[in-house]
């Protein structure tokens, strides 16, 4: 066959067409268009919606073993979780049982040993629930008022008190609210006594609205950081072992017989929105007795009478 009659054509299955070049420019170009249009007038919007719609079954069948896996997987991980919890609430509930025997028991021998020492049966303290309208704007005291006042019950002199411990004592009342001057403000005190010695102290406010302080304890007194400070019940204002402070530091100065001792309030009053004002225990002390009418004074010895006495 002569040379000149073959067909050096490709055959059609390693035909190319475009070249590369020209294929990467005119796709791209209708990648650009198709984004621009799809953001502009949404086009491939129902085409999307379409493809998504005639696939939800396809995901949902594809997905039934994960979630069955994730769901066994839950169901274990809860079942052991509600057993855990149903030992801890059994040990809790034996612990409650046994301090609730104890319990029983103490109040039993208690009510017993005040029958044989003819005690009188403890003060029964009678409590308001009350609302913190607002703080005090002045900035240099520590006051808060509350929405109930003399109409409602409260007497000036009220210790007011939360779930944590005492905040303060009631100073001024009005008909509809109270004002309460906090712990922390520097004209407040308390008197106090700490519970692992039994020694009984004042606490004063600071002022500085975060901290008391224990004044007039001796430097060598058994004071420790830690101890927890409650109420002593001796002033006829605070029943006995509400929680007051407890010891943040004690400085031991050796230029002063007394140590400066700082304390941190049991009850934080920043936040505080619902308190307690409790009845001041002086309504509920029987009253003083009056002193004894003073005899008529004697003569001296070896003064005689005036003179118009009988003798």
């Amino acid at each position: 066959m002569p040379l000149g009659t073959l067909d050096r054509s490709p055959p059609p299955f390693f035909r190319q067409g475009l070249p590369a070049r020209t294929k990467l420019v005119l796709f791209s170009a209708l990648s650009v268009f198709l984004m621009a249009a799809d953001t502009r007038l949404a086009l491939v919007q129902p085409l999307r919606a379409a493809a998504a719609t005639a696939l939800r079954p396809v995901v949902q069948v594809l997905s039934l073993p994960v979630a069955a896996t994730s769901a066994a997987g839950d169901y274990l991980g809860g079942l052991q979780a509600a057993r855990t919890a149903e030992d801890a609430a059994r040990a809790r509930l034996a612990a409650q049982a046994e301090r609730a025997a104890r319990s029983d028991q103490l109040a039993t021998e208690n009510a017993r040993l005040r029958a044989l020492l003819e005690l009188r049966p403890a003060l029964q303290v009678k409590s308001l629930a009350a609302e913190v309208l607002y703080e005090a704007p002045d900035p240099f005291s520590h006051k808060l008022f509350l929405d109930r006042g003399s109409q409602q019950g409260v007497a000036a002199g009220a210790p007011v008190v939360n779930e944590a411990g005492v905040l303060g004592q009631v100073t001024r009342v009005y008909p509809w609210s109270a004002e309460v001057t906090l712990l922390v403000d520097k004209d407040a005190a308390i008197p106090v006594v700490n519970t692992r010695t039994q020694h009984r102290s004042a606490a004063f406010g600071s002022g500085d609205g975060g901290t008391l302080e224990l004044r007039f304890v001796a430097g060598n007194d058994d004071v420790r950081a830690g101890d927890e400070l409650v109420t002593s019940g001796g002033d006829g204002v605070y029943p006995a072992g509400l929680p007051v402070a407890k010891v943040l530091s004690v400085d031991r100065r050796a230029d002063s017989a007394f140590a400066r001792i700082s304390l941190a309030p049991a009850a934080q009053p920043d936040g505080v929105r619902h308190v307690l004002v409790l009845e001041p225990l002086s309504l509920q002390l029987p009253p003083r007795p009056e002193p004894a009418a003073s005899e008529p004074a004697r003569p001296r010895a070896g003064t005689r009478p005036a003179k118009g006495a009988s003798a």
